[in-house]
C-alpha cells in the first residue's frame, strides 16, 4: 500500500482511505457544475438545459455559435480588452509592492513584523463587499471612482497579499548567508537582490503574480464599486448578462475563463515544485 507504512495500524488504515474518499467526494461537490457547464456551452439552442439532441449525442445538437459571438459581440470583446488592460497592471503592481513587503518582512530586525503581516493580508479576509465600500468612498473623495488607475490599484490591493504570502513561503528556505556574502564582496542592496535574492525565489515571485492576475481577471465585486461603464470588465459583463439577458454566450465565457485558469493552475504546480526542488524539499 503506496503511503502507508508497512506497520500501520486497522485504524490508520482506515483513515488513511476514508480521508481520501471524503476529499474525493469534496472535489466531485466543487467539480462537478463546471464539468456541467462546458458542455452546455455547445448548445446548438439558446436554452441552458441539455437538448434531447445533445442527450442522444447528436452533432446537430452541438455547434460553436456562442463562441462565435463571443469572439465576434463588440460588447464581450469591448469587456475582454479591458480586462486585459487592467489586469496585467494590476499584477505587476501587486507583484512588486508584494516582493518588496515579502523581503522587507523576512528581515527580524523589523518591528512589528506580525501585525505588519496582519494588515497586509487583510483584503483575503475582509469581505469584499466591505472592501469595496470602502474603495468606493475613498476614491469619490479623491477623484478616483471609475478612473482606470483607480480599478489597476483596487486590483493590485487584492493581489498584494497573494504576492506576500507566496513569496514569504519561498523565503523561508531562503539562506539569508548568501545575502552577507555578496554584501561582504562589495554588492549594493540592488544588485545582491537582482543577481542574489531574485534568481533563488523567482518560482514564488511568478506563483504569486499568477494569482494576482487570476484574482483581478475574475474580480466582479470591487469593479462594480468603482468602475465606470469605460471600465467594465469580462465578469462584470457577464454579470450584467446574467441580469438583463440570459445569453448562452456567458456559458462559452465561463468556459474559456476555466480554461484559462486550468492553465495558470498547472503553471503554478510546475513552478512550485521547481521550488521546492530548488530549496532542498523535494528530490530533483
Amino acid at each position: 500500500m503506496s503511503g502507508l507504512p508497512p506497520y500501520a495500524s486497522k485504524g490508520q488504515i482506515a483513515w488513511y482511505y476514508g480521508f481520501r474518499f471524503i476529499c474525493a467526494l469534496i472535489f466531485i461537490f466543487l467539480i462537478t457544475p463546471i464539468l456541467v457547464i462546458l458542455p452546455l456551452s455547445f448548445n446548438s439552442q439558446d436554452f441552458f438545459t441539455f437538448t434531447p439532441e445533445m442527450l442522444r449525442f447528436d452533432p446537430d445538437g452541438y455547434s460553436l455559435k456562442h463562441y462565435q459571438d463571443f469572439f465576434t459581440n463588440s460588447d464581450w470583446q469591448s469587456a475582454l480588452v479591458n480586462s486585459f488592460r487592467i489586469a496585467p497592471m494590476a499584477t505587476l503592481l501587486s507583484t512588486s509592492l508584494g516582493t518588496l513587503a515579502a523581503i522587507g518582512l523576512s528581515q527580524r530586525h523589523v518591528p512589528f513584523r506580525g501585525a505588519i503581516m496582519a494588515i497586509l493580508i487583510s483584503p483575503m479576509i475582509v469581505p469584499l463587499i466591505i472592501s469595496a465600500a470602502g474603495m468606493y468612498f475613498f476614491y469619490s473623495r479623491i477623484g478616483m471612482q471609475g478612473t482606470y488607475w483607480g480599478v489597476v490599484l483596487a486590483h493590485a490591493a487584492l493581489g498584494t497579499p497573494f504576492v506576500i504570502i507566496t513569496v514569504t513561503a519561498t523565503l523561508v528556505g531562503f539562506d539569508q548567508s548568501l545575502v552577507r556574502a555578496a554584501a561582504n564582496m562589495g554588492a549594493g542592496p540592488v544588485r545582491t537582490f537582482f543577481q542574489v535574492q531574485m534568481p533563488l525565489i523567482i518560482p514564488g515571485v511568478v506563483s504569486g503574480a499568477l494569482f494576482a492576475f487570476i484574482t483581478s481577471f475574475d474580480e466582479v465585486v470591487v469593479v462594480l464599486f468603482v468602475g465606470s461603464a469605460g471600465q467594465k470588465t469580462l465578469p462584470w459583463q457577464m454579470f450584467t448578462g446574467l441580469r438583463e439577458q440570459i445569453s448562452p454566450t456567458i456559458l462559452a465565457v465561463a468556459t474559456v475563463m476555466v480554461t484559462l485558469s486550468v492553465i495558470l493552475l498547472t503553471v503554478l504546480e510546475m513552478l512550485r515544485r521547481r521550488s521546492e526542488r530548488l530549496r532542498g524539499l523535494s528530490p530533483g
